[in-house]
């Protein structure tokens, strides 16, 4: 307190005179009838109160701080665990460098030029985060002060005062946050507009920067809540207002994520896109259950196939071969006519196979068996999420030991 200005008086015990002009009161290390009767006279005389680890008795909660003037970090449990949020805190304050205070200094010195010379906001903020990650930042850290100056004025004459769009086709995993790329966390605090399938889970989005915009155009099988030609005609117009535009979609964007047709429509438009991929469900769902995909003794071949064509139909064709897994998406459905389909092409209807689904998340689920009875249970098991059929000897050697532990 002291160190942000305040002072500070101590007194052995407690009487109402004592917050006479008193912004703050603090009781700590005094009788339990000393601590109550603090808490009662700074309600009544709307004096914000803390009494240490007595979150009952607060009405003001004291955050652990990291100080890295001008940048200051609070964290704050709600009274419910100081020291976790004074371990927090260490975790924190060993990610962010102390120079930290110098390059939010150097942001300070060029906020009004900066103002001035990009008035478009979106503008602005992808300037912003190019040269508070670049050198004008490095050199600030370093305390070469007059240097990052120079190279940030420089920075700032070069910039263009309307940056064209671009869209990220960026694939969000199975819907746990922790799955994402690293490359897909960045741009998702970086959007300006995020536009997104329905995905396993609202924890990704949370990912997101805050005041982006959010566009949702969830897809379901033969429920499209925006066709896919718009889609494309949107991503189009977004990127051409300038924004920074990501393209969220469940999974990797280029497996049964429509990404192809998308990043095809936006070149067409002469639009920038970039994909980042993302982890597909056959690899969450299966390291999830504890199946491996491939396996020396049995399966040394894994193929990825959608369940229906795009006129609802199935198409199995030379997929059924000794040594293989096969990994179907989209396949609930159709189970039917998938195990009529796939005997006819020689597999056997006792050959072992799974259904996961919401895979990759805390919501998983696994139904196991052959394909002859998954058939006969899945369609009633299944609750609507995200579900995946795995086929194949692997499934069952599946280790399922292994995936308990994980």
């Amino acid at each position: 307190m002291r160190e942000a200005g305040a002072a500070v008086r101590f007194a052995a015990t407690f009487t109402p005179e004592l917050l006479e002009g008193c912004a703050l009161a603090i009781g700590a290390d005094a009788a339990e009838a000393e601590l109550q009767a603090l808490a009662v006279a700074c309600r009544a005389r709307g004096v914000p109160v803390n009494v240490v680890d007595r979150p009952g008795l607060c009405t003001a909660l004291m955050p652990a701080i990291i100080d890295r003037a001008p940048v200051t970090v609070a964290i704050s449990t709600g009274g419910a665990a100081p020291v976790l949020a004074r371990m927090v805190r260490q975790k924190v304050e060993a990610v962010l460098p102390p120079e930290l205070g110098r390059i939010a200094a150097l942001a300070e010195r060029f906020k009004s030029a900066v103002r001035r010379r990009l008035p478009d906001l979106a503008a602005r903020r992808r300037f912003l985060d190019g040269v508070l990650g670049g050198q004008p930042a490095e050199l600030a850290a370093a305390g070469r002060e007059a240097e990052a100056d120079m190279a940030f004025a420089a920075a700032l004459d070069a910039a263009d005062l309307a940056l064209p769009g671009i869209v990220h086709l960026v694939g969000a995993g199975p819907g746990a946050p922790d799955l994402l790329t690293l490359r897909a966390l960045r741009l998702l605090g970086e959007a300006d507009v995020i536009v997104h399938d329905r995905l396993g889970t609202e924890a990704v989005l949370e990912m997101a920067r805050r005041d982006a915009e959010r566009i949702f155009v969830g897809k379901a099988r033969a429920n499209h809540c925006v066709p896919q030609a718009d889609i494309n005609t949107l991503l189009v117009r977004l990127a051409r207002e300038g924004k920074r535009v990501v393209r969220l979609k469940g999974g990797d964007p280029l497996i049964f994520g429509r990404g192809g047709e998308e990043a095809e429509a936006l070149a067409a438009a002469g639009i920038a896109c970039e994909v980042v991929p993302g982890v597909t469900a056959a690899l969450a769902c299966a390291a999830g259950a504890g199946i491996p995909l491939t396996h020396r003794d049995c399966a040394r071949a894994v193929t990825f196939v959608t369940g229906h064509r795009r006129d609802g139909g199935v198409d199995v064709a030379g997929l059924v071969r000794p040594g293989q897994t096969l990994a179907i998406y989209m396949g609930i459905a159709t189970l039917g006519p998938l195990r009529e389909a796939l005997v006819a092409e020689g597999l056997d209807p006792a050959t072992p196979a799974a259904v996961v689904e919401r895979g990759g998340t805390d919501r998983q689920r696994v139904l196991r068996g052959t394909l002859e009875s998954i058939t006969a249970e899945a369609p009633a098991w299944v609750t609507g999420g995200p579900a995946l059929l795995l086929v194949g000897e692997v499934v069952g050697r599946s280790a399922r030991g292994w995936a308990a532990a994980a």
